[in-house]
């Protein structure tokens, strides 16, 4: 018989049809009619054309009865990104709202599992309306499980979260135990109260958005790595940011030629940092005559502005950039440019990415507020990530690095390998004008003029404390480079470095303090 018209194939084909309708061709319009698109449709997106290979497609949740639909709310498989192979699953919608069952649950982490025994990054889609509530404890019971293998896979390989509806209670924690969360504006949202309980507690009256929507998370709690302007724009987004990553923590990530020569320079960073000491400068400028063109990625760039971190590549090698941003709060150190800085240097040292660090920072961010809120603390969660990294580590100072902002920011005490400093550096305890009011008080107090005298004795302070060279002559410093050269210096240290050989002390693990 013809394998076309057997009707064994014919009856399977029918069964393929009726998984791929989802919640039926009424519930797909409406989806549509809501600027989304279907679960099939993203995935579509996301992959290289004709690469998915879709899993469990026929599992039901037994509690659905007769009303059990196909796939039961989430589609999940394997195919490539530029070639690569990466795992993912898309919650439909469509069925029952994309809410979470047990059998929901498992298919997710069936697809986690495989992503982790292959070494292959994995990304969710996520758009649900949260735990199918007529399972009870059986949906909570397949959260947890999600949970837990979100956790064991942190730090084994890339996980990708990517909100294109809602996200409320506790299926929020799964995307924020993966490593990057990406929203899409105006349509997805993520809270653990909603609206109405917020309501019934405080009284406060507040809409979705404005609570947990997508600039909510990109600007204020610090949630979300990105925000994209709509579903196509944030599966972009996810390729893109693939292509800085290795597929797991034991490979390099993926090399691209440079289109720029490794020994390019930019006459515009000898000039960049103004004489005025307080005067700010955006320290982008410098990432962007340093790295390949055009290769710069900002990660969480809405939130903790005055830290700016993300991925670059230089020579065509992908690295981690942190820098102080003097343009927004002078560059200072609070509390939440601590836990953006630890964070991303501790992903960086996971997935074996270099990190590359541009220092200007005239302290950490005085007040009750910073104090009581846990500075001290959140701080040292700083100096915590870059001691326990063991991937390269290579410093730039190109302007102040007073006290305690100037050794967390790796400093060549605390760990790195390399550390340089612009001719414009600041290296000392603190401040020329605060280290002269306590050294010279009395003095300054005596004078016939006060102000001169002032003034007179911090142009001292700087000429002899406040710049690199005191820091060159003791070797802490290894050396002081000349602006415009910054990109030659970094390509040519990188290539020295590869991956330094640590011992590193005996232990299950650190504890960082939290």
């Amino acid at each position: 018989m013809d394998q076309m018209t057997d009707p064994r194939v014919a009856a399977l084909h029918a069964k393929q049809a009726r998984a791929q309708e989802g919640g039926g061709a009424e519930r797909i319009a409406g989806q549509h009619a809501k600027g989304k698109q279907t679960a099939r449709e993203r995935i579509e997106m996301l992959l290289d054309p004709g690469t998915f290979q879709e899993l469990q497609a026929f599992m039901i949740s037994p509690t659905d009865g007769e009303n059990a639909i196909a796939g039961d709310g989430v589609v999940t498989g394997y195919g490539e990104v530029d070639g690569r192979t990466v795992y993912v699953y898309a919650q439909d919608f469509t069925v029952y709202g994309g809410s979470v069952s047990l059998t929901h649950a498992r298919k997710i982490v069936r697809v986690q599992e495989m992503a982790m025994n292959s070494g292959c990054p994995i990304i969710g889609l996520l758009d649900s309306g949260g735990a199918r509530i007529q399972e009870g404890v059986s949906s909570l019971q397949g959260y947890g499980e999600i949970f837990r293998r979100n956790a064991l896979a942190s730090g084994v390989t890339p996980q990708i979260s990517v909100m294109l509806g809602p996200c409320a209670g506790g299926a929020s924690y799964s995307p924020a135990l993966t490593d990057f969360i990406i929203m899409t504006d105006k349509t997805s949202v993520m809270f653990i109260t909603g609206p109405d309980v917020v309501k019934s507690v405080t009284g406060e009256v507040i809409d979705q958005q404005s609570l947990g929507g997508a600039m909510a998370h990109f600007t204020k709690s610090g949630v979300a790595s990105f925000v994209a302007e709509n579903e196509e724009a944030s599966l972009a987004l996810v390729r893109r940011l693939l292509s800085y990553l290795p597929a797991n923590n034991v490979e390099d990530a993926p090399y691209f030629p440079p289109s720029d020569h490794p020994d390019r320079i930019d006459l515009r960073l000898n000039t960049l940092v103004p004489e005025d000491p307080n005067t700010p400068y955006d320290m982008r400028v410098a990432i962007e005559g340093v790295f390949d063109l055009g290769s710069f990625l900002e990660v969480q760039a809405g939130w903790a502005q005055n830290a700016v971190v993300g991925f670059a590549r230089l020579d065509g090698q992908p690295v981690g950039v942190v820098a102080q941003q003097p343009m927004y709060m002078a560059g200072v150190i609070d509390i939440d440019a601590s836990d953006k800085i630890c964070r991303f240097v501790s992903f960086c040292d996971a997935f074996n990415l270099p990190v590359i660090t541009f220092v200007d920072s005239p302290g950490f961010l005085p007040g009750t507020h910073q104090e009581h809120g846990g500075i001290i603390r959140h701080g040292a969660k700083i100096i915590y990530a870059y001691v326990e990294a063991t991937v390269p580590k290579i410093s730039v100072v190109t302007r102040k690095a007073y006290g305690g902002a100037y050794v967390v920011m790796s400093s060549k005490g605390i760990g790195a390998d390399l550390h340089f400093a612009w001719p414009s550096a600041e290296i000392a305890v603190m401040g020329a004008e605060g280290a002269v009011n306590i050294l010279n008080r009395r003095e300054i107090s005596q004078a016939e003029n006060p102000e001169a005298a002032r003034a007179a004795l911090i142009t001292e302070y700087r000429e002899k404390f406040a710049n690199p060279y005191r820091a060159a002559d003791e070797g802490i410093v290894d050396a002081v480079i000349e602006p415009a050269q910054t990109r030659a210096v970094l390509v040519a240290a990188l290539r020295a470095l590869r991956e330094p050989a640590r011992q590193m002390p005996s232990k299950k693990h650190g504890v960082m303090p939290m």
